[in-house]
């Protein structure tokens, strides 16, 4: 049986066609496999910055209790002088300013 001229173009057409889809394919998946790296190291840089933001977030949690609490202690400081100012301030009533 001999060969067919057009049956042979054709199935070279699609030889051709075939290979070149491969040769799309493999492109795209190199251009996908590519980002996805680049996507990956981002990800992990991402995740870094989140590490040091959480750090930075419990040292800044502990220096606000720290100021809390020198404030409560102030707070504390300003009753007790006032406190002795009224304490002062009550002696002082009735009394003559120009008596020694």
């Amino acid at each position: 049986m001999a060969e067919d001229p057009i049956a042979q173009s054709e199935i070279s057409a699609l030889t051709r066609r075939f290979e070149q889809g491969q040769e799309t394919t493999a492109r795209e998946f190199g251009i996908v496999k590519s980002d996805l790296t680049a996507v990956r190291l981002q990800v992990g840089n991402l995740d870094q910055k989140v590490g040091g933001l959480d750090e930075k977030v419990d040292q800044l949690t502990a220096d606000v209790s720290a100021v809390s609490g020198r404030l409560d202690a102030l707070a504390g400081e300003m009753r007790t002088g006032n406190a002795q100012i009224l304490e002062l301030l009550s002696q002082l009533v009735g009394r003559n300013p120009d008596a020694g």
